[in-house]
């Protein structure tokens, strides 16, 4: 159980019955009540966002989450698929829903990590293909990947209007910011969390 200031950003709570993630936490204290903390939850099962309040005497239960390497293969029509390292052939798919932002820097036949949660009350879903117990909630990236980059905007001299910034589009298709030195061809590592340019490899 966390105590309730302890339920904090990247916590992953069980709230009315579903693993939620903790998007944003804020602790106030005002002169005449007692502190309070004000969070902003994701469900990992709908994808919907909640807002709710914990008290001093109030607490939270962490989800019993078990974290397992899949490889992701290809994602098709809002489907994505995934397999597991040691059989190829036992392949799953996620929802766009449960992706979230991991969806942009999904590299195919790279090595992610799926988060299992396991419901006491539950029988077992999709996860027989993760051979036990336990629905997969969410998908987590290593915070820095290396792209290709596929297409970079030639610099045209003068052009300092974007502040020294171009879009460029990584071998997966997703575009961001980058620095105008940056060329098709090169390698880049992106922050995957705030889905920033981080530097040339």
């Amino acid at each position: 159980m966390l105590p309730y200031n302890e339920i904090r950003e990247k916590k992953i709570i069980i709230y009315d019955g579903e693993p939620c993630e903790v998007v944003e936490s804020h602790v106030a204290r005002t002169q005449q009540r007692k502190p309070q903390n004000q969070v902003k939850l994701k469900s990992l099962i709908s994808g919907k966002t909640i807002a709710a309040t914990f008290h001093v005497s109030e607490s939270a239960e962490e989800a019993d989450i078990d974290k397992k390497d899949v490889i992701f293969l290809y994602a098709n029509r809002g489907e994505y698929w995934f397999c597991m390292p040691e059989d190829k052939s036992n392949r799953f798919k996620l929802d766009e829903i449960l992706m979230g932002n991991s969806a942009k820097f999904l590299k195919q036949n790279s090595n992610v990590t799926a988060l299992v949660w396991t419901d006491e009350n539950d029988e077992p879903t999709d996860a027989k293909a993760m051979a036990g117990k336990g629905k997969i909630i969410k998908i987590s990236l290593p915070i820095k990947i290396n792209f290709k980059v596929k297409e970079a905007p030639p610099v045209v001299r003068g052009d300092t209007s974007k502040g020294g910034n171009k879009v460029i589009t990584l071998e997966n298709g997703t575009t961001l910011n980058a620095p105008m030195f940056i060329n098709e061809g090169d390698t880049i590592s992106v922050n995957t969390e705030n889905g920033e340019y981080v530097e040339r490899v």
